[in-house]
């Protein structure tokens, strides 16, 4: 179990992996909470790389040209934490020592806006190397865009860290299959391999042989034999480097919890060593130190081989950058702003050609602004999962993304709606691109655990979701969403937007462009709308406006998103003509107008008026703090059934007959 030693000492590297590992073991029995077995185990590989090849500089942590690095297996967030620290992030050793407690900047697993060096927050098994995916694609679309002769100026790897839990994981292999399709030869993952899980030894539930499995969706595979041996990892990664056409997967075969006494088995998955057992695998691997103890050689050790390697490495791209500006100025401003997240859409112009009356599908209109935005922003990119013919979500003449044209601004995931959020996240975390796709609404299920990433990480991606309700008819219930609209709603930090109609599609998809810190759904129709509402951006912004106000007295509030805006209009009409005067209020975003002043919620809802209908074509779930208890919700609480669109819509009650009778039935 032991190093062996030259003339009874240690070498360099053999003392900070020694170390590494320590550090590891202190802070998850500190914490009493941690997973140590692939801290142990992989130690010696991500020592390799970081003091190797992996070009970082850590005063400069979100330098844009550096490699990035993901640890797909969030809970070993010890060893990156000890990583960080000994490199010069910004990273102290007391708060190693506050390893996962309240408002630590070691939290159990990583979170970008926590801790300095994190490239991406992980921890959901399987989503790790489809963020690396969406890095690695990132960077090829702008090398492609910017890069000059002589002027490398987008040029880095984008690395991961895995597990045999993430090889289990199904959107790990729908991610790697359309990275091999894609040649991303900049992809490197690294594979500890230790054969343990959890509940037990790998072979309880898998058995297949990943390297002949990768091999055949167009990866190059490296075999490590022995996880300790740092000359192999590190001829493993150049080897990795050298291959241009493929990503490469290095499966190393580690020990889970090495030096623990019950190494190589599930019982250090994810429990602390304890102080006896502890003591006794540093003493194994010849560290014999009080905890928390890192070596003046160790610190040494990374100050050369990371912090001053990276700076050289940023300090040359710096003084390239200035000479690219002064050759390309315009595409140095270009790709400057695209860092910064400066998108934008201007379409007072483009809306001209909707007048009131004018009937389309928001998701017909929906692709006409993704057009329109696609020229006035060169690194805005669209996809879908394999619907673009019905989602509209093409930019025309922008070309397939491709490995024979990473300059391809049209994304095709494949059906693999999972990853293609996750890759999504991936392509948003390494910045200069902003990126949009679509899929079924109903399809949300899919990727929503992916959504939830984007969320907690504050990703601004956009999801154009378009066949939106009951509305869709013949496809049925398994094609009808009717709780995902709530289901996103429910969603923290998630933007969702119903437009009714294109004035209300144009603002929507502005505003989608301009939000940096969260996630978009549009939501959008199948069926033809009539452009009715002239809202305003504002309008859209505050979340619900007053559409078509009450002529004299208010008699009651009908609330509406989406194609139910219409129809609210149409039962506004029937009911004034019954001597019934009412106000439309769409209400395109819950969230937005959630963050509305009292006095704005008041005007448009003011607390007096308590005789209010919403209509939705989806769950009542969420509505009554709108409606209150006395108001009443026109709403589908029941799967869909396939027929004609049409007649679902007529049968679920939406006709101005319905409204008009149930609006009236409310009795205040």
């Amino acid at each position: 179990m032991c190093f062996e030693e030259e003339n009874g000492e240690m070498n360099q590297s053999e003392l900070s992996i020694a170390t590494i590992r320590s550090l590891g073991i202190d802070m998850i029995n500190k914490a009493n909470s941690g997973h140590p077995g692939m801290v142990l185990g992989s130690a010696p590989a991500l020592y390799t790389l970081f003091t190797k090849e992996l070009k970082v500089f850590p005063k400069e942590s979100d330098w844009f040209n550096r490699d990035r690095f993901v640890l797909a297996s969030g809970h070993a967030s010890s060893l990156l934490y000890s990583l960080l620290h000994l490199s010069g992030y910004d990273l102290t050793m007391d708060d190693l020592k506050q390893f996962r407690q309240w408002e630590s900047r070691t939290p159990g697993h990583p979170e970008i806006e926590i801790t300095d060096g994190v490239d991406a927050s992980s921890g959901p098994l399987g989503q790790g190397i489809p963020t690396a995916v969406g890095m690695a694609m990132a960077e090829r679309f702008l090398a492609d865009r910017y890069n000059k002769e002589e002027f490398e100026v987008v040029d880095h790897y984008s690395y991961a860290l895995c597990g045999d839990g993430d090889m289990q994981e199904g959107v790990t292999y729908e991610a790697a299959s359309l990275a091999g399709h894609l040649s991303l030869g900049k992809l490197i993952v690294l594979y500890d391999s230790n054969r343990v899980t959890l509940d037990g030894p790998l072979d309880y539930s898998f058995s297949e042989d990943v390297k002949k499995r990768f091999e055949a969706i167009n990866w190059q595979v490296v075999y490590v034999n022995d996880g300790n041996d740092v000359s192999a990892i590190l001829k493993a990664i150049k080897k990795a480097k050298k291959e241009k056409y493929k990503p490469t997967l290095i499966i190393m075969n580690t020990v889970i919890g090495f030096g623990s006494k019950n190494q190589g088995t599930n019982k250090v998955h994810g429990a602390p060593l304890g102080a006896e057992d502890g003591k006794a695998a540093k003493l194994s691997y010849g560290f014999d130190h009080p905890d928390f103890y890192v070596p003046e050689e160790v610190y040494d050790d990374f100050q050369k081989n990371v912090y001053s390697r990276g700076k050289r490495t940023f300090n040359k791209w710096k003084k390239m950058m200035r000479e690219y500006k002064n050759a390309y100025p315009e595409l140095y401003k270009e790709l400057s702003d695209d860092v910064k997240g400066k998108y934008s859409f201007d379409y007072e112009e483009f809306l001209n050609s909707y007048p009131e009356g004018t009937s389309e599908a928001t998701r017909n209109t929906s692709e006409k602004i993704i057009n329109e935005i696609a020229k006035q922003n060169p690194t805005f990119l669209s996809g879908t999962a394999d619907l673009a013919s019905s989602t509209k979500t093409t930019i025309k003449d922008g070309g397939r993304f491709s490995c024979e044209n990473y300059s391809g601004r049209n994304l095709f995931f494949g059906i693999r709606e999972f990853a293609m959020v996750a890759i999504m996240n991936g392509m948003t975390l390494h910045k200069g691109v902003k990126v949009a796709s679509g899929g079924f609404l109903v399809f949300s299920d899919y990727f929503k655990a992916a959504l939830r990433m984007a969320c907690l990480m504050k990703l601004p991606i956009v999801l154009p979701l378009s066949h939106d309700s009951i509305a869709v008819g013949e496809d049925g219930p398994t094609h009808q969403p009717v709780e995902q609209l709530a289901m996103m709603r429910s969603m923290i930090n998630m933007q969702v937007i119903r437009p009714a109609d294109a004035y209300e599609m144009c603002a929507a998809w502005k505003k989608a462009m301009e939000t940096n810190d969260c996630p978009t759904a549009l939501i959008l129709t199948r069926q033809n709308v009539t452009n009715l509402t002239h809202a305003t951006y504002d309008d859209v912004c505050h979340g619900a406006y007053i559409a078509s106000k009450e002529k004299n007295q208010l008699d009651g509030i009908l609330i509406a998103t989406g194609s139910e805006v219409e129809l609210a209009f149409q039962a506004q009409a029937e009911l004034f003509k019954q001597g019934h005067d009412v106000r439309v209020v769409s209400m395109p975003s819950m969230e937005l107008f959630d963050k509305q002043s009292n006095e704005y919620k008041e005007l448009v809802l003011p607390r007096s008026m308590r005789k209010r209908l919403a209509i939705e074509m989806g769950t009542d779930f969420g509505w009554h703090k709108y409606i209150g208890l006395d108001g009443q919700m026109l709403s589908v609480n029941q799967f869909g059934a396939s027929a004609p669109a049409d007649l679902v819509i007529k049968n679920y009650g939406f006709t101005v007959e319905n409204v008009v009778n149930t609006f009236l039935a409310i009795s205040i």
